[in-house]
């Protein structure tokens, strides 16, 4: 027995979303925050409204049939229609009060924005803030965050974006490391020293390519995508490493070596929905940020 339109459950076709593009029923339940069996029951319950298969039980989890995938395409497009919508209430909210939701890079989270939002709260004590510390894109149409602080410059539709001053970085290493390997003065000598690395990302790599040291992934030691371990690793001297200068300058464990290297600077961007441009508290947590951080 199928449903007309007009009675379609939103939340079916979301938790529908998650499974698919999730891959299995538990992770698409950590995404969504509600209870596996949940996301099972809401499959099911789609299933019987529309009459079709939308997943094949497999021994390794669900895989997804062809009327899945065919109908995908409109999901996702009752997805932003329920973004937008959201967006469009939030953005007749009148006060100085709630919650504002701010995403930014690991590194920038742990390092830099908290004392930022410790003054932001000293004078705004009516507005809450949830950081998110993530090196992934959240979505900003649909509310993972509010206002997201990129390194990059974001080309979202329907977002307002607002360059910060660039942010110099340099070359960092621990007093104990070079008081026992010495402070290199030449390429030839950094190149002999240990440096960190990343490990899936190549953009160390093709920095240290672009110094004309000849290196593979095999020339780093030590390799960690996580730029937050990167930076304590050789806060505790495992090794040479780049990281802003304002978060170099400020661990007295450290030196800045070579700063004739030129690294290059991190543009840093303000991004947040259009939609909610005109919201008083979003309003007040990006001038907020944008007067801190320029």
């Amino acid at each position: 027995m199928t449903t007309s339109p007009a009675n379609f459950d939103w939340s079916l076709a979301q938790s529908f979303l998650a499974v698919l593009e999730r891959g299995s029923l538990s992770a698409a339940a950590r995404t969504l925050g509600q209870s596996q069996p949940t996301l099972g029951r809401h499959v099911r319950a789609m299933e019987a409204a529309l009459g079709v298969e939308l997943f094949t039980r497999v021994a390794q989890g669900l895989v997804p049939t062809d009327a899945a995938h065919d109908l995908a395409p409109h999901a996702r497009a009752m997805a932003e229609a329920a973004a937008r919508l959201d967006l469009a209430a939030a953005g007749q909210a009148g006060t100085l009060t709630g919650t504002v939701r701010i995403t930014a890079s690991v590194i920038v989270s742990h390092f830099i924005l908290p004392e930022i939002i410790a003054r932001l709260r000293r004078c705004q004590p009516d507005i809450q803030i949830e950081l998110v510390p993530s090196d992934t894109t959240e979505n900003l149409t649909f509310r993972e965050a509010d206002i997201a602080l990129r390194m990059y410059r974001p080309e979202q539709l329907d977002v307002m974006t607002r360059r910060l001053a660039d942010r110099s970085t340099g070359l960092f290493a621990a007093t104990a490391y070079l008081d026992r390997v010495g402070r290199p003065q030449t390429l030839d000598e950094l190149s002999r020293l240990e440096i960190l690395g990343f490990d899936k990302s190549d953009i160390i790599l093709r920095a240290v390519r672009s110094m004309g040291i000849e290196a593979d992934r095999g020339f780093f030691p030590i390799r960690c995508d996580d730029q937050a371990a990167y930076w304590h690793m050789i806060c505790a001297g495992c090794g040479v490493g780049g990281i802003q200068c304002q978060i170099g300058d400020a661990e007295p464990k450290v030196e800045r070596i070579m700063p004739e290297v030129a690294l290059p600077p991190l543009p840093f961007w303000l991004a947040a929905p259009e939609a909610l441009r005109h919201v008083p508290r979003i309003r007040a947590v990006w001038e907020f940020l944008a007067a801190e951080l320029a």
